[in-house]
């Protein structure tokens, strides 16, 4: 596409010194996002990322142009690909079993090293194309993500005797559009009280507090509290 990079593009002094270079360029620019955000895997992790996966394709170019060996491109590129898989995943953590923490991290990890691949094989401009994207990707877009933001989830505790209670409050819920993401039911042996749990996603115009009041004016409930599930 462009002329002026021909020269670069093959596998002498210039065209691998200019190939580390913007590996080095594309996984630092990455990388301080991460890093300015306190992710685990930040500048340094993302350029050594993307100058591994460009040092892996420029040798299988040289052993296949210099060398004029058998070199499969593909398989050199799967295997890097797999090797990325490791290291992303070990910047994923489970919170709580409820919280993830570090996809988009492992998620640029694994795109860094398939810039690194691009620029093994002297693909610039997609390189370039790649990591300015990402860049948008990690910064404006995650912006309006928080912009939009998440509906808020609450955890309501309800102790009740009858259980046409929880059929009411079921029908309330429905009613006003919450939606039940997890309901689970424990039996104690005082009497016949059962005690119902279970996270709501409020919708439209609802609140925590109207929800609560309405399950505590039903004669068969006993109590009923709830708190924020992120405070797990």
């Amino acid at each position: 596409m462009f002329e002026c990079l021909t020269p670069l593009r093959g596998v002498e002094t210039i065209g691998v010194v200019a190939r580390m270079l913007a590996a080095f360029l594309c996984g630092g620019l990455i990388g301080l996002e991460r890093s300015a955000k306190n992710q685990p895997a930040g500048m340094r992790t993302h350029i050594l990322v993307c100058m591994a996966s460009t040092v892996a394709a420029t040798c299988g170019v040289f052993i296949y142009l210099k060398l004029e060996l058998v070199s499969d491109m593909s398989r050199i590129a799967s295997q890097v690909v797999t090797g990325l898989g490791f290291i992303g995943a070990g910047t994923i953590v489970v919170k709580q079993k409820t919280a993830i923490k570090g996809l988009t991290t492992a998620a640029g990890l694994w795109t860094t090293g398939i810039i690194g691949l691009c620029l093994g094989a002297g693909y610039y401009e997609l390189a370039l194309v790649g990591t300015v994207l990402v860049l948008l990707a990690e910064t404006v877009f995650s912006k309006i993500a928080m912009k939009i933001g998440l509906r808020p989830v609450y955890e309501f505790t309800v102790s009740y005797r009858d259980k046409g209670a929880l059929d009411e409050v079921m029908r309330y819920c429905k009613s006003r559009r919450m939606n039940i993401r997890r309901l689970r039911i424990q039996s104690f042996s005082e009497g016949e009280i059962s005690r119902y749990v279970a996270n709501i996603n409020l919708r439209g115009n609802a609140s925590p507090s109207q929800l609560l009041d309405a399950i505590r004016a039903r004669p068969d409930i006993i109590s009923a509290e709830y708190r924020s599930a992120q405070e797990r």
